[in-house]
């Protein structure tokens, strides 16, 4: 019998995907729940396995190529004796000529489970303890003779992945921490991408990540929208941030968690619209834009935030960074956010307004922190470090006054009792 190998669904938004590379090349021999592919989804590059045993007859949808969710890519003959009649069932759905005329077709049948949330193309560790490695670094450790036992993973949950092969091979150079850039106390300590020089006068094709995101902002436009403006005195938390930035705490992690704080007392704002009604959500989770070094840009999400404490919340967000320019997070690692942070503080950027995500009530814009000069409270003048806060509201969820109020919150809670954070 002969199977068709669908693009499958890798995430809930996900409508097409694109074909990073083959693992097997026609005529190999497939096992049930072998990594045959790898797809770029959205957000991520995950494993895609086969549930059919057999051999990869014919591939239809070559690496680079995309392809819409549920479309046919390849053909999975169940023995070597089918293997020339998909060939000819492929080169007549490609309309190319055949070899030899072509046999009566067999009804093909899926060898991936279409779902919204892949259960096999989730790369986690399923091997009771031992070494997880990507196929494409067994692959590659077997070309460049590299000893797989030597390797400490870098991918999910230790998975050992292609860049460690290549760098313990010498092929690329060993991780290095970025310099955090010298910038005000409120930047989050994410570096911004380097600028690739632009083809000029060339047309270059959208990334799948860059489609995804061109749709998401398309798609929020249907929401009427609102925004609401606070200037916050940042003197305490650039001194507590001082004094806590050793032990591995981000500015990043400190605004998460003082929205996720504020939050509690102000539900509506974590909620969002559905056409049933006002979804109050029963987690708090923070999602934080992050620039890809390819373009576009992707949201990780620091789940319960207002249940971590400081040094947890900044760790995990090290992680979630790390692994979303790996193109390595899971769906429910992206697209989980009840609410989003989007900060160009770290450009010098005073104030913007932040485009609502869809799926969404709200989207905190945050500037830069920079002294600035303001009347005290005896009457004089005096110098203090300031930041703008810029919150995009769905009208349809929140009012004036309620976003009114959580910025006060917000403010008061960052101005007045920042040592809170660390609680």
């Amino acid at each position: 019998m002969i199977h068709d190998i669908f693009m499958p669904a890798l995430s809930s938004t996900m409508t097409e995907g694109k074909i990073v590379s083959w693992l097997k090349s026609p005529g190999d021999k497939i096992e049930k729940g072998e990594t045959v592919l790898v797809v770029e989804s959205d957000k991520a590059d995950m494993d895609v396995e086969s549930f059919n045993e057999g051999y990869l007859a014919a591939i239809l949808v070559e690496a680079g190529q995309e392809a819409a969710v549920g479309e046919p890519i390849a053909l999975i003959a169940e023995t070597e004796a089918e293997i020339e009649q998909a060939k000819q069932q492929a080169a007549s759905r490609l309309g190319t000529p055949a070899p030899t005329p072509a046999a009566a077709p067999t009804t093909p049948e899926p060898a991936f489970v279409e779902s919204e949330m892949p259960v096999a193309a989730v790369p986690t560790n399923r091997s009771n303890g031992r070494t997880v490695v990507s196929p494409r670094a067994k692959k590659l450790a077997k070309e460049l003779g590299v000893d797989l036992k030597t390797l400490q993973g870098s991918g999910p949950h230790g998975r050992i992945v292609a860049e460690d092969v290549e760098r313990a091979a010498g092929k690329m150079p060993s991780p290095t921490i970025a310099p955090t850039p010298a910038v005000q106390p409120t930047t989050p300590s994410v570096t911004p991408q380097p600028q690739v020089a632009a083809p000029v006068g060339e047309t270059v094709p959208l990334t799948t990540l860059q489609k995804a995101v061109a749709q998401n902002m398309v798609a929020s436009l249907q929401a009427p929208t609102f925004h609401v403006g606070y200037t916050v005195t940042t003197e305490g938390l650039d001194k507590l941030y001082q004094q806590i930035k050793s032990k591995g705490v981000t500015m990043t992690a400190l605004l998460a968690k003082a929205v996720a704080i504020t939050l509690q007392k102000h539900p509506i704002v974590n909620a969002s619209y559905t056409e049933q009604g006002i979804q109050y959500h029963a987690a708090i989770n923070i999602a934080v834009a992050v620039a890809m070094p390819d373009g576009g840009l992707i949201t990780p999400v620091l789940q319960n935030a207002d249940q971590l404490d400081i040094y947890t919340l900044s760790r995990t967000w090290k992680d979630l960074v790390d692994r979303a320019r790996a193109k390595q997070l899971q769906p429910e690692e992206y697209n989980s956010g009840t609410i989003t942070i989007s900060n160009l503080g770290m450009f010098g950027v005073d104030r913007f307004d932040a485009i609502l995500p869809p799926g969404q009530g709200a989207i905190l814009a945050i500037g830069a922190s920079r002294p600035q000069v303001v009347a005290t409270s005896d009457g004089m003048f005096g110098v203090k470090n300031q930041m703008s806060l810029n919150i995009t509201c769905d009208h349809r969820v929140i009012y004036g006054a309620q976003a009114a109020a959580f910025m006060q919150d917000l403010a008061k809670l960052i101005e007045g009792n920042p040592q809170s954070l660390t609680l």
